[in-house]
């Protein structure tokens, strides 16, 4: 199987190695800054320097970009979708909006090509270890089709028609999100009465509040280790889509809410090109004020 990964950055790179490292599956890679994707030629990837060459013997190509604008560049601004042979699958694995996924997916199926919405959560831990939850919108045949991809790169769940695979993910960082800020929170208040932060979480665990987020993100709070593994922007814009997205559904959703108008404030003091964690350090500072 040919596969093209289009997006080679902090996700798309490790992805990149794992389905180079998969039997059966020739890897071609591209990125709009080509030395970022120049290193996986020594995991085996051909590295392409035009996208026209990148897909047009593709019969899988995986977007993974960061929004739902950049998508839609790649492949009908850039003429990636038009390069693509009719019979190709698409699999978008980036996070935008589910109604931007539906649109995406009826302008392929007009081209003969179909589509995959499976964006992915775990992080670059994930993506480099291959554990990746993969979250996946649109018909069974092609869920089928794609499952030697999604084999090299974690684990993936068929959760409904095009555009489910991303009301899946949103709901993960809803709840990534909102935990990240409860776990900030304990963790202040336990320093502030005296507690260890570190003891705090060690006594907590296992109990009912365990969680990942308590796990990863708790010590990256109690070593104050925030260097980006999933970006406070990116947090925020997955905030936002769900927002909007219940918008469109005629919901109110107003834990997400508070929490959107948090980490906005954390991205406008400064923090947003650190790791979502430091959403405690955005709480930290109003508790300071």
């Amino acid at each position: 199987m040919n596969v093209t990964l289009l997006g080679t950055g902090l996700m798309g790179a490790p992805m990149a190695r794992r389905l180079c490292a998969a039997p059966g599956l020739a890897v071609t890679v591209w990125n709009r800054t080509p030395d970022k994707a120049l290193p996986l030629a020594e995991a085996g990837a051909t590295v392409a320097t035009t996208l026209d060459q990148a897909v047009a013997s593709a019969d899988v190509v995986i977007t993974m970009v960061d929004h739902g604008a950049a998508v839609a560049n790649l492949l009908f601004d850039q003429g990636v979708a038009a390069a693509m042979r009719p019979g190709s699958l698409l699999i978008d694995m980036s996070s935008i909006k589910p109604r931007e996924a539906r649109e995406h997916a009826a302008r392929l199926e007009a081209r003969g090509i179909e589509a995959l919405d499976a964006p992915v959560s775990g992080g670059t831990v994930g993506a480099e270890a291959g554990t990746l939850a993969i979250m996946v919108g649109g018909s069974e045949a092609a869920f089928e089709r794609a499952a030697p991809v999604f084999a090299a790169l974690g684990r993936a769940t068929h959760v409904g028609p095009t555009g489910a695979g991303q009301l899946a993910k949103l709901a993960n960082q809803m709840i990534v999100g909102i935990t990240i800020g409860a776990v900030a929170e304990a963790l202040l208040l336990a320093e502030a009465g005296g507690a260890s932060p570190a003891g705090v979480r060690q006594a907590i665990r296992g109990g009912f509040a365990e969680s990942r987020i308590l796990e990863v993100h708790g010590q990256r709070m109690v070593e104050r280790d925030f260097a980006r593994r999933g970006a406070m922007a990116v947090q925020l814009k997955d905030m936002r889509n769900a927002l909007e997205t219940a918008r469109e559904m005629g919901l109110s959703l107003p834990v997400t809410g508070l929490f959107e108008q948090l980490y906005a404030s954390g991205n406008e003091n400064g923090f947003a090109d650190l790791d979502h964690s430091a959403l405690f350090l955005e709480i930290e500072r109003r508790l300071r004020l």
